[in-house]
């Protein structure tokens, strides 16, 4: 196959990535201007979340083994065409009920979109290439985060919140044309032959709870920093949402996709030559779970842009360890299990979402920001010695 054949699969779905993101972070970008329209504190608006979060962590199994189950083809384009649907209609509730129905129905959606990436990676890149590729995709949550703020604001000014969610969540739907013509025209690599057992005895591998319980240590800095960037810009530093919005909260994704990245090409450099690329991510990770400690300092900076610059540095590393972990489940359990397989890592992050918003919330509603930020910098290193302890022992083992 062409190479640059099957990076333009990736770039598809990096966009779809975009597309995602964007729909999920409208309402971080306009949380302050819901909150006090439907009068939700701090841990009403971390309920909201962990609605959508429960769903996302519910429905990311099933969507996995659908996808595996029917084919990339698809079942991407049922999860995006859902997802959009489920965004569009956020901007006709009238109640705290209908906008938490919503974003359930937005994260049941949206359950796919991971599992679907990860399905796309294990058909149509090589072992080495694969933490690169989801460098790449994270490119596509950057696009959307940044877009998300932006375009939010811009079209919630002139037009009303209501509109940004209508018109920013149709977007999906023009998505899925775009990726059936390329799916006709680029073919996949030939799956090896089917495995005797099914996607549920991954339940039966320690490795793989390791890396589920590695995710969810790691993941509470990228939940901290989607969700809450806004909010704690406008609380901790006095800004208003418009000015928090465009000047400095588009800031950080910027860093989470240079982080992506850098974690892929450490990667690819560490292994060459090499047909075994665990030590390689292994090392990134530790590197990446180093500087996220840096992160406990972002509440004791003195003005919003030196904070701001300290969250970026906690998303760049946090991104250059996640995409290394997205990725060993397709090294492991090879492609037909890939999308179950990832949607297992989507299913804990989610949980691990709503639990840590809501929890969050209520401390931030209390304390303030510093104790959530402190945890969120500390958790990184449990998750690269889960991984250590686990992985290490089956390398020695001759695994």
């Amino acid at each position: 196959m062409n190479p640059r054949l099957r990076w333009l699969v990736i770039a598809v779905f990096a966009l779809s990535n975009a597309i995602n993101f964007m729909d999920r972070q409208i309402l971080a970008a306009l949380a302050p201007q819901l909150m006090e329209e439907f009068r939700l504190s701090a841990a009403g608006y971390g309920d909201v979340i962990l609605a959508f979060s429960i769903a996302y962590a519910s429905g990311a199994p099933l969507a996995g083994w659908l996808i595996d189950r029917i084919g990339l083809r698809w079942g991407a384009s049922l999860a995006v065409g859902f997802w959009s649907l489920a965004g569009m209609a956020t901007g006709w509730v009238n109640s705290v009920g209908a906008l938490i129905a919503c974003r359930a129905a937005l994260g049941l959606g949206e359950a796919g979109g991971v599992p679907s990436t990860g399905k796309a990676s294990a058909l149509y890149l090589p072992p080495r290439e694969r933490a690169l590729g989801s460098a790449v995709f994270q490119i596509g949550l950057t696009i959307g985060a940044i877009l998300a703020p932006l375009a939010a604001q811009w079209i919630a000014r002139r037009y009303g919140w209501r509109m940004a969610f209508v018109l920013l969540g149709a977007a999906g739907l023009a998505w899925i044309p775009l990726w059936l013509a390329v799916e006709r025209r680029v073919p996949a690599a030939p799956l090896p032959s089917r495995p005797a057992e099914g996607p549920a005895a991954l339940f039966r591998e320690g490795r793989y709870w390791a890396l589920l319980a590695a995710n969810v240590l790691l993941m509470a800095v990228y939940s901290l920093w989607v969700n809450w960037t806004t909010v704690f810009l406008v609380r901790e530093h006095g800004l208003a949402q418009a000015e928090a919005n465009y000047r400095l909260a588009w800031i950080p994704p910027i860093f989470a996709t240079l982080g992506g990245l850098a974690g892929g090409w450490l990667t690819l450099r560490w292994s060459a030559g090499r047909e075994d690329v665990t030590p390689a991510r292994m090392r990134t990770i530790l590197l990446a779970s180093v500087l996220l400690l840096g992160g406990a300092a972002v509440p004791w900076m003195p003005t919003p842009e030196w904070a701001t610059v300290f969250i970026c540095l906690s998303f760049f590393a946090c991104v250059a360890s996640s995409v290394n972990i997205y990725a060993m489940p397709l090294d492991l359990f090879g492609a037909h299990r890939a999308a179950f397989a990832v949607s297992g890592l989507t299913a804990v992050y989610g949980a691990l979402q709503g639990v840590f918003s809501s929890i969050a919330g209520r401390v931030v509603d209390r304390y303030g920001f510093a104790p959530v930020c402190v945890a969120a910098a500390l958790l990184p290193m449990a998750s690269w010695a889960v991984l250590h302890l686990a992985l290490g022992r089956r390398r020695e083992a001759g695994a």
